[in-house]
């Protein structure tokens, strides 16, 4: 028997366990998944715990409830992946080999990457809001919190869900505003980037709406410290921004058992093509969802576009057939607006953000790059379908693993390219 071993049990990895589970050919191949810890968390709903919208316990499930029957899991610690003997060592110092290796190791916060960050003053008065520790912490201190400056900071990119930090100062805003408060809070989003979003249009859009609602908005800051007893940010540049509250966005960062096997650039992602998810170190090793260093977004429905196409690839490889490129960068995501109404934004590796109607052209019901209480809606429906259709590997409605142009409102060279 041959293993198919897949390193990491969130949200990419998972998914590539109940793909495969249900295609392989048992009487050959098996599926073992190592992952240390316990419990999944649906992290977009992270977002949500400050503000009291969700509770910790509407985020968390056991691992082991999506891990299909006939599944090996392993809950231990990787040590290190020695490709060039196809096997992984583990902690308990068991040695697993593989004829196939998946990493889905995902992506994490680093405070301690940015200068005074990570001190005395963390989870005080600067949070993040990217773990259930974090989330938690920022809850308790927004709801004694008498007003002041809330600075939302984002240290480098790339993050997980790159449109978090401006849901989270949304949400903020209508928080303070249901609190009657919001003359007592000034708030501040920083960023390296030059505008409210990587991608132009949509950084347009997302900025009028910031000052819409009276957010400031500091681009091209590029963090070099932070004083927590100043409360203030530095810049390289000479800047500085003065907080009460700082929500952080740390510098993310792949698994550290990426740099203890000498698996990825500067930030422990995993050189990958980006259309085959075929790891560049070796042919019988893929990568998916955070772990990669491909130039599409992190998040949870870039892994599944990304798990369609990679258990395709798997299938391919096993039966020596070349893998397809069909991976093309394809990103889906709502944005909390506050005030009960959203965004939805739909692109991938060539074609931005635009407006339009979704799934269906002219119909929706949701629309693309506007505001709207559907795409509320949207977003709340998201976490039962991450629970029982995401996770389980089963087709989302109406969505297409690649990118579609219809319902876009889009140029006509763009319209000449079509995936």
């Amino acid at each position: 028997m041959k293993r198919i071993l897949i390193l990491g049990a969130g949200t990419a990895g998972t998914m590539m366990v109940n793909h495969l589970s249900r295609k392989i050919d048992t009487a050959k191949w098996t599926i073992t998944v190592v992952d240390e810890h316990a419990t999944h968390y649906y992290q977009p709903g992270f977002l949500f715990i400050p503000f009291g919208i969700y509770s910790p316990d509407q985020v968390r499930k056991p691992k082991a409830q999506f891990i299909p029957s006939g599944v090996e899991l392993v809950q231990e610690k990787v040590e290190v992946i020695e490709t060039d003997k196809n096997s992984v060592t583990l902690s308990d110092g068991r040695t697993l080999e593989y004829a196939i290796l998946i990493i889905a190791t995902g992506a994490r916060i680093v405070p301690e990457e940015t200068e005074g960050l990570a001190g005395q003053h963390w989870h005080d008065t600067a949070f993040d809001f990217y773990t259930i520790e974090g989330a938690t912490a920022l809850r308790d201190r927004l709801n004694g919190w008498d007003g002041g400056n809330l600075v939302v900071h984002i240290a480098e990119m790339p993050i997980k869900c790159p449109v978090a930090p401006l849901e989270f100062i949304f949400l903020a805003d209508d928080f303070f505003r249901r609190r009657k408060m919001r003359d007592r809070v000034k708030l501040t989003l920083v960023t390296p980037l030059s505008g409210a979003f990587t991608k132009p249009i949509a950084s347009g859009v997302l900025g009028h709406i910031l000052e819409e609602k009276e957010i400031d908005l500091v681009p091209d800051f590029e963090v070099e410290s932070v004083d927590g007893s100043a409360r203030r940010i530095s810049s390289y540049g000479g800047k500085s921004v003065e907080y009460d509250l700082l929500a952080s966005i740390p510098t993310n960062m792949g698994d550290s058992l990426i740099e203890r096997s000498g698996l990825g650039d500067d930030l422990n992602f995993v050189p990958t093509h980006k259309n085959t998810l075929q790891a560049k170190v070796k042919e019988n090793v893929f990568v998916i969802g955070d772990a990669t260093d491909v130039p599409a977004s992190k998040a949870g429905s870039v892994a599944h576009f990304e798990s369609d196409v990679l258990t395709e690839n798997i299938l391919r490889f096993i039966e020596g057939k070349p893998l397809a490129e069909d991976f093309d960068g394809h990103a889906n995501c709502f944005i909390e607006s506050g005030n009960r109404k959203g965004f939805l934004i739909d692109f991938n590796y060539d074609v931005e953000p635009v407006e339009g109607t979704f799934p269906f052209a002219g119909i929706g019901p949701f629309g693309l790059l506007k505001e709207t209480t559907m795409n509320h809606l949207g977003k709340l429906a998201f976490r039962p379908m991450y629970w029982y259709l995401l996770l389980k590997g089963r087709p989302m409605p109406f969505i297409t693993t690649q990118l579609t142009l219809r319902g876009k409102k889009i140029s006509k060279e763009a319209q000449q390219w079509r995936p």
